[in-house]
């Protein structure tokens, strides 16, 4: 018999496995840093950078405004105990983790290998340059054929090949320089190199960790969190609720079809009485990645706007989710004016059933510590959305 989670159940579970169950710190000292990156066990990467680039924004819904240069250390700086590879999508993962991902790498090399065949020749010039100069990013390769052009965003054959070179494991990231991912031969980044996980056991550990990070979830999502085979994470999963680390649990609402829609809960995962918090969280944060569960979950339909045409938006262009407590309440689309020194807000909504000045006097706190956090001076809400005006009167009437 499964075990019984009301919905309001699921969602505490799930966010306190997040991170959101406990006080906020007064302060995120180095320690705390690097214990709310463990937690998250992948950090997404983005380019992004109309409100703040999505890697720095998980910290900050959870710790609130903390120093960013105290995760620049651990994942950009060469020599950082993290670094690049395909985990979810583009994502930062300690880096005696790599060895779970060597069976991706080789998926990689059997797919896409033969597109490096005719390249043959720039494929040992890069080598021999990353060799003999140290990491390098794709821009500080001097080469005729390092020049925009074609599909893959325009990149030149230089970074297509450094990029596939990457995802077969050949080559490995060393920090970034900007914003720009440097490339590097892996005995420049590892004393010894990471021993390859065989796939079984690679698998098991992934959804093992993913199952930590949900705290309860269905198949789907245990699955997409380190984006694997369904068909693996159901043996993944048989072979872990066998040995007593997932326990079935059916979730109120959660269905598929006429029957409960399968789940399961980490026998560790915490259940708070309530949870107290109040954030807005990344289109890439992972309480928001897989919508399917979003919805499950919150009842929250979301699709991120920025490659939706503009006059096919709904809620606007970057917009953000709006934690309070247990449920997502609301949603802003936010821009950091950096030049005017101001925080815009380009559109407020409403969530039914939330009332609007209980949600604005929740979230004007969360937006005027992400203006002192972003450096800049002042708040304007723009009159979009129905939660745009007791927002703005919220705002207003704080010191």
């Amino acid at each position: 018999m499964a075990d019984r989670l009301t919905l309001r159940e699921a969602r505490r579970m799930a966010l306190a496995a997040q991170g959101f169950a406990g006080p906020r710190p007064s302060t995120a000292g180095p320690a705390r840093v690097a214990a709310e990156l463990a937690r998250l066990k992948v950090l997404q990467i983005d380019s992004v950078n109309v409100f703040e680039r999505s890697h720095y924004l998980p910290l900050f819904a959870r710790l609130g405004p903390y120093d960013k240069r105290r995760l620049d250390r651990l994942v950009l700086e060469p020599g950082s105990p993290y670094l690049e590879y395909w985990a979810h999508e583009a994502a930062f993962v300690p880096r005696e983790d790599l060895g779970l991902f060597a069976f991706r790498m080789d998926r990689y090399r059997r797919r896409y290998g033969d597109r490096l065949v005719p390249q043959a020749p720039l494929v040992r010039l890069l080598m021999d340059l990353i060799a003999a100069e140290g990491p390098l990013a794709a821009s500080e390769v001097d080469h005729e054929a390092n020049v925009r052009s074609g599909p893959w965003w325009g990149w030149s054959d230089v970074k297509r090949t450094l990029e596939l070179l990457f995802a077969q494991g050949d080559l490995v990231t060393a920090g970034r320089k900007g914003f720009e991912r440097r490339y590097a031969l892996p005995e420049q980044v590892y004393a010894e190199p990471p021993v390859a996980v065989p796939e079984a056991d690679a698998v098991r550990e992934l959804v093992r960790r993913a199952a930590v990070a949900h705290g309860v979830a269905a198949l789907a999502d245990l699955a997409d969190y380190h984006r694997l085979r369904s068909d693996q994470t159901a043996q993944a999963v048989h072979d872990l609720e066998a040995s007593g680390e997932l326990v079935p649990v059916e979730v109120e609402g959660w269905r598929r079809g006429d029957r409960p829609l399968p789940a399961w809960r980490h026998v560790d995962a915490a259940l708070p009485r309530r949870i107290r918090a109040a954030a807005v969280l990344s289109p890439f944060d992972p309480v928001v990645w897989q919508r399917d569960r979003l919805l499950r979950l919150f009842g929250f339909h979301y699709r991120i706007s920025i490659y939706t045409p503009a006059e096919d938006r709904v809620h606007g262009y970057y917009v953000l989710p709006v934690l309070v407590d247990d449920r997502l309440a609301g949603r802003v689309d936010l821009k950091s004016d950096r030049k005017a020194g101001v925080l815009l807000v380009q559109a407020a909504w409403l969530e039914p059933g939330e009332q609007p000045e209980a949600v604005a006097e929740r979230l004007a706190p969360v937006l005027e510590a992400a203006t002192r956090w972003q450096g800049l001076g002042a708040i304007e809400v723009v009159p979009r959305g129905d939660l745009a005006p007791a927002l703005a009167r919220a705002l207003a009437s704080h010191p």
